[in-house]
């Protein structure tokens, strides 16, 4: 400036480019407030709930309308081991529900196709404490979760199912699964529901009672050679008769061996051992005599004894025969029928004439020393659970509950 005056004209010039400049900055700054105001439209109050506005949030943030029920109640105890148990939802669906023992045992269970209900697949033990932990979820996704805590029943009767084969042992082709229940059962679905059975390699496996208290399992054929069979019995808490509950839960498992049947030819007096498909050896036999003749059938060797004692009043015969050594023998039926070693009649007896009480006999000597009889040869190459088929008996064939024989079933029958 120079301390120079300033003209009229030059002082309007600079007046107008002041007040031109105040109006940009002016408009620049409305410009920013506007920019700024239109990005924050979409949260305005007029903003559509489903566009994420506050309507929407407060709803996505509220308490949850799902209700879950769970019986029985927090708390309760001699809670029944079925029936009782149930997880509901109201006003959404379940999403997730565990139940598990004090020992982190999981109850396995079904949430409903519609989510509305939770269903236990197996009874529950008996004399347990479980805990409940159930979550549902409402339309907007809300969670709502109940936990609850209860004890089962104590029995004051229980029931047990004696079992053969013996956990880890090696059994012939034809050993079934067979359980003696210690109380008869009225209820033998749910007893059946909680025992499996399974094979490896697979084949299927069905279950059949005999009278109330025995329930027997085997395949449709003998099984194959080599196979694992795995036993599993959830028992325990299972009502198997009004206030009779089972309290075991454990499982056993065995293999089978090399495959054997004997065939026993009453007729011919012989009977072929064949191993594996081929046949192994053929010894000389004396059968039932023609007043006690022995039953025809498939048999399972269910025991062996180096001797024992063989008095025919336990089988009905009365005094007839009171043999205190009778050396290797092998039990076919309940009722009395062995596979055993004879050393009381005459060598030229064997494969030429029939003169038992019904049992089959092997040539032996008194004591059972010499490895070289047939007796002592067929005891030891046989194992329990091998098969002894006998035909061309005068005799009716052995009814399927006589010892471990019910393989005289037909299989639709057996499944029936």
């Amino acid at each position: 400036m120079n301390g120079q005056p300033v003209s009229g004209a030059s002082a309007r010039a600079g007046r107008e480019g002041r007040g031109r400049a105040a109006a940009r900055l002016t408009a620049l700054a409305l410009g920013a407030v506007l920019v700024l105001t239109g990005c924050g439209g979409g949260k305005s109050g007029t903003a559509d709930a489903g566009d994420g506005g506050p309507g929407a949030t407060a709803v996505a943030d509220g308490p949850s309308e799902a209700v879950v029920t769970i019986a029985p109640k927090d708390g309760a105890e001699a809670v029944a081991t079925t029936g009782a148990l149930k997880v509901t939802a109201r006003k959404g669906k379940l999403t997730a529900v565990t139940v598990q023992d004090d020992k982190g045992t999981t109850v396995d269970g079904r949430i409903a196709e519609d989510g509305a209900s939770w269903t236990p697949l197996h009874h529950l033990a008996a004399s347990t404490r479980y805990k409940v932990h159930a979550v549902a979820k409402d339309g907007q996704g809300r969670e709502s979760a109940k936990d609850t805590v209860f004890t089962t029943l104590v029995p004051q009767n229980t029931f047990i199912g004696h079992y053969t084969p013996e956990d880890g042992s090696t059994v012939g082709v034809g050993m079934p699964v067979s359980l003696n229940f210690t109380r008869g059962i009225t209820e033998p679905e749910a007893v059946e529901k909680a025992i499996t059975v399974t094979a490896d390699p697979e084949v299927p496996i069905e279950g059949h009672w005999f009278g109330n208290d025995r329930l027997d399992f085997r395949p449709e054929k003998y099984w194959a050679a080599g196979t694992k069979v795995t036993v599993r019995l959830n028992l325990d808490g299972v009502e198997g008769r009004p206030g009779v509950y089972g309290k075991q839960a454990k499982s056993f498992s065995f293999t089978i061996g090399r495959s054997q049947v004997s065939t026993v030819d009453a007729s011919a007096h012989t009977m072929t051992v064949v191993r594996d498909g081929k046949e192994f050896k053929t010894l000389p036999i004396t059968a039932g005599a023609p007043s006690t003749t022995t039953y025809n059938g498939q048999m399972v060797i269910s025991e062996k004894y180096e001797v024992t004692r063989m008095n025919g009043a336990t089988v009905g015969f009365g005094g007839e025969y009171d043999i205190k050594d009778v050396p290797h023998a092998m039990r076919l039926s309940t009722s009395g029928t062995f596979v055993h070693g004879n050393y009381w009649a005459s060598a030229g007896t064997f494969g030429s004439a029939n003169v038992s009480h019904g049992c089959v006999g092997l040539q032996d000597v008194r004591g059972g020393y010499d490895k070289d009889m047939p007796s002592a040869w067929f005891f030891d190459n046989s194992i329990i659970g091998d098969v002894v088929v006998v035909k061309n008996s005068k005799d009716k064939q052995i009814a399927p509950d006589n010892g471990l024989n019910g393989w005289n079933m037909p299989w639709a029958e057996w499944i029936a």
